[in-house]
């Protein structure tokens, strides 16, 4: 009977893994980032690595799994050797989950969406992995590059108080070659390093295709509208409402500008403490015959801290009516938010207009 129940928990193990390291980065993350979350996801990757060498020198000695036995301490034998296996799945999924979190966080366009549903994916494959990352040390070195590069990407930037771009492409090589000096000091070296190689290439050529979110930045606001006021440290601006239906947006994305009349777009974006960033508005028309062609480029220094998010703003006078859009980014090129809109001429309803504050 105990065995049965063991074997029929057994299932639910990759399960319970998923979860806990979900529950536990769901409580221990919080609405921005902090130091302590760095604390956290370092502490997952060392406890990863540990395994990872000490999951090797078990193969490489030639240890096998004991003989299946009946009774509570046959179970337990087998529990205790597939331990490891559970331990390291649950660190991966904790490093998986908060880092999906985070990257989460951080974007704001269908680039990095998509690069945050990619970790989405693999934090719900790391279920279905279980003993592979003891058998399959190729897959166990790629992954701990991924993860190390990831986490590097938030980290080196904090650390230097600068999102330059050079700061990407150190936490990149920095990363995977921790996973390469993580099997260089496992007993037998097993597995391939070359992967974990590929997939520094892959964030890199990812990075250029602006796929890459630009952490540790997160998006708080981004609005357009006019009669904009900045007085004693309030940034004001008069919107029209989305329509009832439209529940999930604050702001409606057609917008009435008068002749003559300027259209403002202000932006919240949160930095770290000690963190400058290089930011950028940049207004973008979409002419008929011609596409999406630049309109007007305004540069700022924001400085991290504020709660909020630093705040910048913009504006373009007598803007054509037709199809636009804000693209809030870092002067390097990463974007962190676009805003698309549409402008008709005319006065919004009186009923429609509210005050935002940033």
């Amino acid at each position: 009977m105990t065995r049965r129940l063991l074997a029929h928990l057994k299932r639910y193990f990759p399960v319970l893994a998923f979860f806990g390291g979900f529950l536990w980065d769901a409580l221990t993350l919080g609405r921005k980032v902090k130091v302590m979350d760095f604390w956290i996801l370092g502490a997952y990757l060392l406890a990863a690595a540990c395994l990872a060498v000490w999951l090797a020198r078990r193969e490489h000695r030639a240890i096998m799994p004991p003989d299946p036995e009946a009774g509570w301490q046959g179970q337990f034998r087998g529990l205790a050797w597939q331990a490891p296996y559970l331990l390291l799945q649950f660190f991966f999924g904790g490093i998986f989950s908060a880092l999906f979190i985070l990257y989460f966080k951080s974007s704001g366009h269908l680039g990095a969406w998509l690069m945050a549903l990619f970790l989405g994916a693999l934090l719900v494959g790391n279920e279905f992995m279980g003993e592979r990352y003891g058998r399959r040390f190729t897959l166990t070195w790629g992954l701990f590059g991924l993860n190390a590069i990831l986490l590097l990407n938030f980290v080196l930037p904090h650390l230097a108080g600068s999102l330059n771009p050079a700061w990407f492409h150190a936490s990149t090589v920095l990363g995977a070659s921790l996973a390469q000096g993580l099997r260089w000091l496992s007993p037998g070296r097993p597995g391939r390093i070359l992967p974990a190689w590929g997939v520094a290439a892959a964030l890199a050529l990812a990075w250029n295709l602006d796929m890459i979110a630009p952490v540790p930045l997160v998006k708080r606001d981004v609005a357009v509208g006019q009669q904009f006021v900045h007085k004693e440290g309030v940034f004001a601006l008069q919107v029209e409402a989305a329509p009832a239906w439209q529940f999930w947006r604050e702001a409606a994305r057609t917008v009435h500008v008068p002749e003559g009349g300027r259209l403002y777009g202000v932006s919240a974006v949160f930095a770290p403490l000690g963190v400058t960033a290089l930011l950028e508005h940049r207004w973008e028309y979409r002419d008929p015959s011609s596409g999406w062609r630049p309109v007007s480029r305004s540069r700022f220094a924001a400085t991290g801290g504020r709660e909020r998010g630093f705040r910048g703003y913009s504006y373009v006078s007598d803007p054509a009516v037709g199809d636009w859009r804000l693209v809030v980014a870092t002067q390097d090129g990463r974007t962190i938010v676009v805003l698309p809109l549409a402008v008709e001429r005319g006065e919004g309803a009186a009923e429609n207009l509210i005050t935002k504050e940033f």
